[in-house]
């Protein structure tokens, strides 16, 4: 179901050490999806700290919590950590696809090839949360949350770029919140 090498293994009983979480569980969850695949959310938690439907299972001692609704996009999914001389960190192999719906799949691409690329320059990008009921819902990171131009962005580019290419999408929904982060450019609308 889901594997934790020993390089990882090893990294996180050293972590729990060091922050005096010894005998804590790794809680895992997928928060999102984003330009460059799932999001995830890794933390320790106390023994009692699985929430409702997290499958367990342990790990060479390890207990784990999988979120329960995260357990079918990590199934089959590794757990690694890696180190050299520029970069360490823990990665993720996970070998499902972002979307399993097909209206879903299209519109990523679509977002992947037409849109990120052009705002990319501008430091910016879109990232698809859902598409339900023929609409497309999205939100925007980078320079494009709490841009002054996002609200034109998304209606003269992604919405019409999408909906061109993608003919079954009837709308696209923008769910960022822009008043967080410290953008310059945003202002909130007067009262």
């Amino acid at each position: 179901m889901f594997e934790i090498t020993e390089a990882a293994r090893e990294k996180l009983v050293e972590l729990m050490k060091k922050n005096n979480r010894e005998g804590d569980a790794l809680r895992l969850a997928i928060r999102g999806r984003g330009p460059y695949g799932f999001m995830y959310e890794m933390g320790f938690v106390s023994p009692e700290g699985a929430a409702e439907g997290d499958e367990r299972i342990e790990s060479g001692g390890l207990q784990v919590f999988i979120d329960g609704g995260s357990v079918p996009d990590l199934s089959g999914s590794t757990l690694d950590y890696a180190e050299d001389s520029y970069q360490s960190g823990f990665k993720i192999d996970n070998p499902n696809p972002l979307w399993k719906d097909p209206l879903a799949q299209k519109v990523q691409e679509v977002l992947d090839k037409q849109v990120n690329p052009g705002i990319a320059g501008h430091g910016g990008f879109i990232s698809l949360v859902e598409v339900k009921d023929n609409v497309a819902y999205v939100a925007m990171g980078g320079g494009c949350q709490g841009c002054g131009m996002a609200s034109v962005t998304l209606k003269q580019g992604i919405a019409r770029i999408l909906m061109e290419a993608i003919p079954e999408v009837t709308e696209v929904i923008d769910v960022t919140d822009h008043a967080g982060g410290d953008n310059p450019y945003y202002q909130a609308a007067k009262k």
